[in-house]
């Protein structure tokens, strides 16, 4: 089993697109959305609580994407 890293949180627009872009370069990604689980749940969570995970290995390549995007 492979070790995922945090890799980036925010919205769910930009984490979305961040994934999106990761996947066209074959990395896969896990999306954890806090404030989903939190609603459905019934419980209260900051807006914008979502993360975007990679796995280890992935993470020198995701991080080049992730400048690219904020170019």
């Amino acid at each position: 089993m492979q070790q995922e890293v945090k890799l980036i949180s925010g919205s769910s627009t930009t984490i979305n697109r961040i994934a999106q872009l990761l996947n066209e370069k074959n990395i896969a990604t896990l999306i954890k959305d806090h404030t989903e689980s939190a609603r459905l749940a019934g419980f209260g969570a900051p807006p914008n609580d979502i993360e975007l995970f990679v796995a280890q290995k992935d993470l020198p390549q995701a991080q080049k994407v992730i400048e690219e995007y904020r170019q």
